[in-house]
């Protein structure tokens, strides 16, 4: 489960074993999760976030999408 960004109490990363699915990203912080499709920054899951509070991680996701998508490759090769 690869971490590919951090910033304050979230963290965001890959199951490895989800490389057969679009790109994605959860974030986690404290026990609650959240799975966004990478193309459009949509939720796919939420367990536990606020709504406002997911709109400030989707923004912050915005801003790294590039990253993210690069390490997703990279983990995945595909």
């Amino acid at each position: 489960m690869p971490t590919v960004l951090r910033w304050g109490s979230y963290r965001a990363f890959f199951y490895s074993n989800e490389g057969s699915e679009p790109a994605h990203v959860h974030v986690r912080s404290g026990n609650m999760e959240a799975k966004f499709w990478l193309h459009d920054l949509s939720v796919v899951a939420n367990a536990g976030f606020p709504s406002h509070e997911i709109g400030s991680i989707i923004r912050h996701l915005r801003s790294h999408r590039d990253e993210l998508l690069g390490a997703w490759h990279e983990h995945f090769g595909n």
